[in-house]
C-alpha cells in the first residue's frame, strides 16, 4: 500500500510530511546529545545509529564509510536521515 494510502485510512489530521523538519536541514550532534530542536521522537529510533557512527562504527551494507540512512518510526509521516561522521 502507497504511503498516501495509509495515511487517508488511519490518520486523523496527521499532515502529510512532518512538520519537526525541513528538507535538506542540518544538525550537528555534540557528545552524541540530542541537538537543539531535534524532535525527541525521531532521535529515539536514531540514537543508536548516531552513536555507532559517532564512535567509528561502520555498517557493513552501507557503501560509503562513515555514514548510515535511518529513518523513525513514523508510520504516517516517516523522515528518512542520513547520518554523516564528519570528524
Amino acid at each position: 500500500m502507497k504511503s498516501g494510502g495509509i495515511l487517508e485510512e488511519y490518520g486523523k489530521g496527521v499532515p502529510a510530511e512532518c512538520p519537526m523538519f525541513k528538507e535538506g536541514q542540518e544538525f550537528n550532534v555534540q557528545d552524541l546529545n540530542m541537538p537543539q530542536g531535534f524532535c525527541s521522537w525521531a532521535w529515539a529510533d536514531i540514537q543508536r545509529d548516531v552513536t555507532v557512527i559517532g564512535l567509528g562504527g561502520e555498517y557493513p551494507w552501507i557503501k560509503q564509510e562513515g555514514t548510515m540512512i535511518c529513518c523513525c518510526t513514523d508510520g504516517l509521516s516517516p523522515v528518512i536521515f542520513k547520518l554523516e561522521r564528519v570528524a
